[in-house]
């Protein structure tokens, strides 16, 4: 055993799911993508309004149909593996994340409204934006 004696062992992870071959050109195609979307999902963490999670839920679905290597790193990443874990136990979203895409996207609403020289365009981008967190909101979240 890998655990110190009085000391809990740690949480299993359960293994990554496993897809059947694509043809070649497909697979380098969705790795491509999938290269894309870790980018802007990296991208997405240091820079507010530029939705992490959806990028890094899209980057592992394509490196699961493309790269095994990728979405196996990716799988057991220390910040994006657990919420790919979580989504695919359910399409759960963590309380912290909920709260993330909620205040951020109140500051980009917040800068529309300062900036537009057309109210309609921030109406309608606020109107968005509160359908997605209406539907993040009712996400399961994990136990």
């Amino acid at each position: 055993m890998d655990s110190t004696p009085g000391q809990p062992s740690p949480p299993k992870v359960m293994p990554p799911p496993e897809h059947p071959p694509l043809p070649k050109p497909m697979r380098w195609a969705l790795l491509a993508f999938a290269i894309l979307c870790l980018g802007l999902g990296v991208v997405g963490v240091f820079l507010p309004g530029l939705p992490t999670t959806v990028f890094i839920l899209m980057a592992a679905w394509a490196a699961a149909r493309s790269s095994p290597k990728l979405h196996e790193w990716l799988w057991y990443h220390p910040l994006f593996g657990i919420m790919l874990r979580d989504w695919a136990n359910g399409g759960r979203v963590g309380r912290r994340s909920k709260w993330n895409a909620t205040i951020l996207m109140t500051v980009c609403a917040v800068i529309l409204f300062w900036t537009s020289s057309k109210l309609w365009v921030a109406i309608m981008a606020t109107s968005f934006m509160a359908c997605v967190l209406i539907w993040l909101w009712l996400r399961p979240e994990p136990g």
